[in-house]
């Protein structure tokens, strides 16, 4: 086998040995859906707003009592010389509960629980967010693969078409009627062929790896049909308002500016008064062997006076932090707007671009057809027809980028106006939600029932 020949089956052995013979075509909503089911990512922030949920409950238990009951009892032994009370002496034990409530902390356990429900509408957001990133990172893998595949076969016809000049060009000089430097030329651009198709084969394999990284498994026969229907965005303007009204990560911002809020309130109210009852029941062996019960009731009252700037300094550090959730809501702004028109740009220009790839292919066929053509009856030189060749695959190479870079762009304008989720492209998965989680830390009552289940 020739070095060129061997070049072309150890490539096509990497780009078809992972692809099963009879695999059928694999769907971009399938590839989605595979992603957004197993994706490691989506788990994650899914866990994370569940996470962030248990700060209701932890807010909550400001407010209500803390009950507990508690049980003694034990022996005392004296032993030894001397001892006038040596003996074994019973302590039948004591059983008595306590009961401990805030009545009143200024409304600072209020703003806490409206900080941890705003905190945990951000991890919502967060979960869209990401949500929003990994399908748009299952695209860009998607459509790359596809871009690859076709990127090597059409070096690959490269390489075919050189092998046949430089044969080509051998042929005309062992009859006179070519020259070495032809020859030379045709040797040029085969190595050159050799060199892109093997840089195409590398970075199909990159795509590989990224698409099983996104997607879970390897790329199984891709095909890059997919109908959008209604969802994209008919006008710029209409993006725009769709980015405001629904992007995760403005909405996020927005949510975060509500959890400052809250902190700034709760640390106002830290500097007021503070009202306690503390109760407390014996109900058995509260005097020794003598029966009876005993309770008592205590309010404490605090209010702070002088804590050495620590109440102080938490203000301020809370108001700054609300203002700065307000610019960083700006800028957030600022960069969906700016994300919106780069990617209804890229998509306009995509569309632009395959346009001219298409009639640049169509003219560079004819090209090199009537350059080899003339080159066989002595009109053109070995050269020319070269030159004809690079500039026809060049076309088809931008032929093939133009038509991935649309539909990325397609789906990165998606993205950008909040509409790139798996409900809105309905993929055929269940959808991750933690709202009945939420609902479950909202019942701050649960751990009585555990105990009576």
């Amino acid at each position: 086998m020739s070095y060129l020949g061997a070049v072309r089956a150890g490539a096509l052995a990497v780009v078809f040995g992972c692809v099963p013979a009879l695999a059928h075509a694999e769907t971009l909503k399938e590839a989605l859906a595979s992603a957004y089911t197993n994706n490691p990512t989506i788990m994650s922030a899914l866990l994370d707003v569940k996470s962030t949920a248990e700060g209701i409950a932890l807010a909550k238990s400001g407010k209500l009592p803390t009950i507990g009951v508690s049980a003694s009892s034990g022996a005392t032994w004296t032993v030894g010389d001397g001892l006038p009370n040596a003996g074994f002496d019973v302590n039948w034990g004591q059983v008595s509960a306590s009961y401990n409530q805030t009545l009143f902390d200024n409304f600072q356990t209020d703003a806490q629980i409206e900080q941890a429900r705003a905190l945990t509408e951000l991890s919502k957001y967060s979960l869209r967010n990401q949500e929003q990133n990994v399908l748009l990172s299952v695209v860009q893998a998607y459509y790359s693969v596809i871009r690859d595949t076709q990127l090597v076969q059409l070096r690959a016809d490269n390489m075919s078409f050189f092998d046949a000049q430089v044969s080509s060009a051998d042929d005309r000089l062992r009859l006179g009627e070519g020259t070495k430097i032809d020859v030379s030329q045709a040797s040029t651009r085969q190595a050159a062929a050799v060199a892109s198709y093997q840089a195409a084969i590398a970075s199909l394999q990159t795509s590989q790896a990224s698409y099983e990284r996104w997607v879970g498994h390897k790329p199984r026969n891709l095909t890059s049909d997919y109908n959008f229907g209604k969802t994209l965005p008919t006008s710029i303007d209409s993006a725009i308002s769709s980015a405001e009204e629904r992007h995760p990560a403005l909405l996020s911002a927005r949510a975060a500016i509500r959890v400052a809020q809250a902190g700034s309130d709760a640390a106002s109210a830290a500097f007021g008064p503070k009202l306690n009852m503390i109760g407390s029941i014996c109900a058995i062996g509260c005097f020794g062997e003598t029966p009876g019960a005993s309770a008592s009731v205590n309010f404490q009252l605090s209010i702070p006076i002088y804590a050495g700037g620590a109440l102080g300094a938490s203000i301020r550090r809370a108001n700054i932090d609300q203002i700065k959730s307000e610019v960083d809501a700006l800028s957030a702004r600022d960069q969906i707007r700016e994300s919106v028109i780069s990617a209804w740009s890229s998509l306009q220009n995509s569309s632009a671009q395959i346009e001219s790839a298409q009639s640049a292919v169509s003219s560079g066929q004819l090209v090199v057809e009537g350059t080899v053509q003339e080159r066989d009856v002595g009109q053109k030189t070995t050269l020319d027809v070269l030159n004809a060749q690079a500039e026809l695959t060049s076309a088809r190479e931008g032929l093939i980028q133009a038509r991935s870079s649309r539909m990325i762009a397609a789906f990165a304008l998606l993205a950008a106006s909040g509409r790139l989720s798996a409900e809105d492209l309905r993929l055929d998965v269940t959808i991750h939600s933690a709202d009945g989680y939420i609902a479950k830390v909202e019942d701050v009552w649960q751990e009585l029932r555990a105990l009576d289940e």
